[in-house]
């Protein structure tokens, strides 16, 4: 019996206890008002759409009667959308991004977050709260698309949405409204815009790398123009979009072809019309490089460059170069189709 009983206490002094079975590095020591929740490594995961993405969210230490919600914080309207609620045996899914995820769960410590097939709305910063009475405790995590920005107006011209129309037309051309973090990025990458523009939390920019008289004055320092939030109903500018990875392809369609002539011959091939994000994105993620204009779904006219050259438009840096709006009666261009 005694023999048993000092096993017992040498096996309890050997066994770690439940808060240490998971350690950080050496060096890197956890934030003090963490007491069961693992500070991430890597606060922000990178993925592109239709991927799969897991959100971090690890346990020290299991206490009682606990639960963990994961929520999604709104940018638009700075609120939170719960998304599941666990309590270690079991959990409940909710709103619209109920069906694409799930725990991970691949130890009881686990409380990590999956989303499958990621969307364009699926960006943005989330939290993982552990629930536990005086004791709650959370971490936040952002979802990083790598993806593409571009500005966009109608065919009627410069600034005429308001914010609610910037946002449908974003999302009629497979692209959503940007974010002020993807518009900073694509600024620093380059983008050089003159028209200002709604992005997501309903703000209005303009990014400058050379700045000049029309946009400013030369005296201001290049960067992201800002006019602040205004008023979404009446104030109306253009949009900057974003988009990213495709899943599908876009390719040309030769030709001398009208804007309805184009929806044909692409159909006829099993394809549907192109729209500008679909577009942007082969240019960015599949490299596409065409010298000849092509009808979009919105009725414009535009070409991939990814290699400059001097018959193509002129201009020293890749893009996406555009004819605008051209009469849809106009026989002269080819048809970019997505497939």
């Amino acid at each position: 019996m005694h023999r048993l009983l000092l096993l017992g206490c040498l096996w309890l002094l050997a066994a770690p206890p439940a808060s240490s079975i998971f350690q950080r590095p050496t060096g890197t020591p956890a934030p003090p008002h963490l007491q069961y929740l693992l500070e991430p490594l890597h606060p922000t995961v990178h993925t592109r759409r239709g991927a799969t993405a897991t959100l971090p969210c690890v346990l020290r230490a299991l206490p009682h009667n606990y639960r963990v919600k994961w929520s999604k914080v709104e940018a638009a309207n700075y609120g939170e959308s719960v998304i599941i609620i666990t309590n270690g045996l079991y959990h409940k899914n909710y709103g619209p991004l109920s069906p694409r995820v799930r725990l991970r769960h691949s130890h009881r410590y686990d409380a990590s977050l999956t989303i499958t097939d990621v969307a364009l709305e699926d960006e943005g910063r989330y939290r993982c709260q552990l629930v536990n009475g005086l004791e709650d405790e959370s971490i936040s995590l952002t979802l990083h698309l790598e993806g593409v920005v571009f500005p966009y107006q109608p065919s009627n011209g410069r600034y005429k949405f308001n914010y609610h129309e910037a946002k449908r037309a974003c999302e009629q051309q497979d692209s959503r409204l940007a974010t002020y973090q993807q518009l900073y990025k694509a600024w620093t990458e380059g983008l050089d815009w003159c028209n200002a523009g709604w992005i997501l939390d309903g703000t209005v920019h303009y990014p400058i790398i050379n700045s000049r008289e029309p946009c400013g004055g030369r005296l201001l320092l290049p960067g992201v123009r800002t006019y602040g939030a205004r008023d979404k109903q009446r104030d109306r500018f253009d949009a900057f979009c974003f988009t990213s990875a495709l899943q599908g392809q876009v390719y040309f369609i030769r030709g001398h072809l009208s804007f309805k002539e184009a929806g044909q011959a692409c159909r006829s091939h099993g394809a549907a019309i192109a729209k500008v994000g679909q577009l942007y994105s082969a240019w960015k993620f599949s490299q596409l490089d065409r010298c000849d204009g092509g009808w979009l779904a919105d009725g414009s006219v535009r070409f991939p460059i990814t290699t400059p050259r001097q018959r193509c438009g002129g201009l020293p840096e890749p893009g996406v170069r555009s004819f605008g709006f051209p009469s849809k009666e106009m026989r002269t261009y080819g048809a970019y189709c997505f497939v």
